[in-house]
């Protein structure tokens, strides 16, 4: 299966400059063709990635844009072939529209075979028109790359992330499954009643993030220097605040996939969750889809399974007891008595031990346990079917 491994890398000066010509033809390209394809659209055409494969060779004939010229013709070539995969992503309702580039922002450049060489005796990268590049490598063994990516974050430094063929590494069958039921003032909580504490990493910097914004609202001088270094400043904050829930989610997925062969977890409609104002801020910082996420790749990698249930299926109003089904649950009840056989709940637990009841019932009679596509009367009778096999479990 194929992986993707980031290294930090130390480009000299020299390198660094043309770095940023290349990272700045590669921003100029993918903003041409997003105007290009974006106007074409609303005039009724449709311009896809051969057209403006074509239009691009022109374009580098301009005297205006002859520029184009002093970088690799790869990085060009694969900004837009990435233009190309973010518009099927969008038509496939995977991702948003499209947006322009701005040079403040995190860049890239994508490298195919045909723009390195990498040496795996020596661990040797060089990259067209640039060279040797100096890379901090911190694996052993690397097999050749397909493609790489040079990145450049808002702090300043640099990564190169190589895609790779791994083999997958099965491990040890445990024979156990379990629940997990996400949240926000817990990260998750398990069927076994074991709960996993959300550290909130953005919450904490939150009052030094507001301070150096508001010194840097202040700077009216959009080119000084104080300037763009409170915008570093600032970048490395959400960088540390962003590897800080990396980490965390990472020491998480792992250790549930180590431990567990079956994997059950709701299928969360983040997208339209996020739209609630009151929640959008504490949603994000949870990364509750980075989670689920990084559990389906480890899964795969290491031969376990994950499925997610149906996002309808309502796990916390139903008592694990005895199948009882509250008509309400207001997100401030986090624990609740069923009137039906005096069972105590704490409503994250519950969910989870309903969450992998319904799974497992579900998987056991040969059905599917995430809906795709089903109509109304279907989405009704696979509610019921969820609800009986919780209350059966």
């Amino acid at each position: 299966m194929k992986a993707r491994w980031t290294f930090r890398c130390y480009p000299t000066l020299d390198q660094a400059h043309h770095l940023a010509r290349t990272f700045g033809c590669v921003r100029y390209v993918w903003n041409w063709a997003l105007r290009l394809r974006s106007d074409a659209w609303r005039n009724g055409q449709r311009i896809g990635y051969p057209e403006t494969d074509k239009r691009l060779t022109l374009l580098k004939r301009e005297p205006e844009t002859a520029w184009l010229n002093e970088v690799s013709s790869v990085c060009l070539q694969q900004a837009l072939r990435d233009l190309q995969a973010a518009f099927s992503n969008f038509f496939d309702k995977r991702a948003a529209y499209p947006s322009f580039k701005r040079k403040e922002q995190r860049q890239s450049a994508n490298y195919s075979e045909r723009g390195f060489s990498f040496d795996a005796a020596t661990r040797t990268l060089k990259l067209a028109k640039i060279g040797a590049v100096k890379v901090k490598w911190s694996r052993g063994a690397i097999p050749p790359p397909s493609s790489i990516r040079l990145i450049r974050k808002a702090s300043g430094k640099y990564f190169v992330s190589l895609v790779v063929e791994t083999l997958l590494a099965p491990l040890p069958e445990t024979d156990a499954t379990v629940g997990i039921d996400f949240g926000i003032n817990r990260l998750a909580t398990l069927s076994t009643g074991e709960r996993v504490a959300n550290p909130k990493h953005g919450a904490k910097h939150q009052r030094r993030l507001a301070l150096l914004q508001r010194r840097l609202a202040r700077k009216r001088d959009l080119a000084s220097k104080r300037r763009q270094g409170l915008k570093r400043q600032i970048a490395r904050v959400h960088e540390k605040i962003a590897d800080s829930r990396t980490d965390t989610l990472h020491k998480f997925s792992t250790d549930v996939v180590r431990r567990f062969d079956v994997i059950y977890i709701e299928d969360l409609n983040l997208r339209g969750m996020v739209r609630n104002h009151s929640l959008a801020r504490a949603l994000s910082d949870a990364s509750l889809g980075a989670a689920a996420r990084m559990l389906e790749e480890k899964a795969a990698r290491y031969g376990k399974q994950v499925e997610r249930i149906d996002r309808w299926f309502p796990s916390s109003k139903i008592c694990s007891g005895c199948g009882h089904v509250q008509q309400r649950m207001p997100l401030g009840v986090r624990q609740w008595t069923c009137p039906s056989c005096g069972t105590i709940h704490d409503r994250d637990v519950n969910a989870a031990v309903n969450i992998l009841a319904a799974g497992q019932a579900v998987s056991a009679h040969g059905g599917t346990v995430r809906r795709t596509g089903a109509k109304a009367a279907g989405r009704k009778s696979l509610r019921s079917a969820n609800q009986q096999a919780a209350a059966s479990g």
